[in-house]
């Protein structure tokens, strides 16, 4: 049976406050919309997808759909229950069989909780998701409790909820505007059975401020993390600026190179391409292309970076150890740290920045060159 998944996005959000409404802020570095929106388009139970937006929300919903696959948008009412009508109306012509209503509210909606409500609607014309209450209850006055609430037969409901789509078509066009919370309520007024499934702790509400940091609290605490290491090392030469870590060091010779042979940009360039699984500076970079002739090292760290955010990733940290004999670096430290904060676009407190000598031993002791090696953090987008 054709089942299609309806977003209601047309809150204002006016609880969470801020400039936009809460559906289109960004959680996790993707629109909170886009994270139900990504996994609908995804699941084989679902045909087709359309959001219900509210007026004058068209080009904040272009921005978070764009690149997908979905119905055109329509335009919601001034409450939930009218915007659910306008959404269901709009699906009329070419009916589903089966619709699942789902609040943009709600970004952590699994491929497994869509499976349980679609699985349902096999045997029930309206499934909601449900969760136990598990607190003790009491209901007050003011500041007063006045008694307890017994729990036992009591769940939250959640979405998204699933309904054979002629039944609550015709229940939301028969319900009275009531202000109904959700559309298992329409359902059960106008008389249709409804049923629940086991709903899921994380499918959260977001609704006011707190709950967005918590809830990028989770996506931190749950992101996978990858590591990569570079290493680089190129001669000293006379005629040749020193330039380490973005800052030109005043000494007598440079770093001899095809680019301005910075080597502690050059080792956290290879870092961050290691964390992703690309190839090295030098395929990206190679030292026969004229372009890169005395080019700054930046050039490249910044070409990392964008692979990384492309790929999903954000930088946590990096680590650098600089190996030279001469010139000292605890002068340039400071420098060099703020340097490489300002690049990297962190917080000097997660960047490590150590120097140390060879104690005379091969080339580097004998001050012939420097060598530097870094290993860099990663934090990847959670797909959801």
């Amino acid at each position: 049976m054709r089942c299609v998944a309806l977003v209601v996005a047309a809150g204002q959000g006016i609880r969470m406050g801020g400039e936009i409404p809460k559906q289109y802020r960004p959680l996790g570095g993707r629109p909170v919309l886009r994270w139900s929106l990504d996994l609908f388009t995804c699941h084989p139970a679902i045909d087709a997808v359309r959001v219900v937006i509210a007026e004058g929300h068209r080009p904040l919903y272009e921005e978070a759909a764009a690149g997908l696959a979905l119905l055109s948008p329509v335009t919601g009412g001034a409450t939930r229950q009218a915007s659910v009508r306008a959404g269901l109306e709009s699906l009329a012509g070419d009916p589903p069989d089966l619709v699942l209503i789902h609040d943009a509210a709600r970004p952590f909606l699994s491929s497994a909780l869509v499976d349980r409500v679609r699985a349902a609607l096999d045997h029930h014309p309206a499934v909601l998701p449900a969760v136990p209450v598990v607190d003790s209850l009491r209901r007050t006055r003011g500041e007063r409790v006045l008694e307890d609430v017994e729990r036992a037969d009591l769940v939250r409901i959640q979405t998204p909820q699933g309904f054979v789509f002629g039944a609550i078509l015709d229940a939301h066009r028969s319900a009275p505007p009531l202000g109904f919370g959700d559309d298992g309520a329409v359902a059960a007024w106008a008389g249709l059975p409804v049923v629940h499934v086991p709903g899921e702790e994380d499918n959260v509400k977001l609704t006011l401020p707190e709950d967005f940091a918590t809830a990028e609290r989770r996506l931190i605490a749950a992101a996978p993390r990858r590591t990569g290491q570079g290493i680089d090392v190129h001669r000293l030469v006379p005629g040749r600026r020193l330039v380490l870590g973005g800052v030109e060091i005043p000494f007598e010779l440079g770093l001899e190179g095809h680019s301005d042979a910075d080597v502690v940009l050059h080792a956290l360039t290879d870092a961050i391409l290691g964390a992703i699984g690309a190839d090295d500076i030098g395929t990206w970079f190679p030292n026969h292309d004229p372009r890169w002739k005395d080019a700054p090292s930046a050039v490249f760290l910044r070409h990392a970076l964008e692979l990384l955010a492309e790929r999903g990733g954000v930088l946590e940290h990096a680590d650098v150890t600089i190996l030279a004999e001469r010139p000292k670096i605890a002068p340039h430290r400071a420098a060099m740290r703020a340097s490489l904060a300002r690049l990297l676009e962190l917080p000097e407190a997660a960047i490590g920045l150590k120097a140390g000598t060879c104690e005379g031993l091969g080339a580097i002791g004998r001050g012939e060159g420097i060598a530097a090696t870094a290993l860099v953090t990663c934090r990847f987008r959670n797909p959801g």
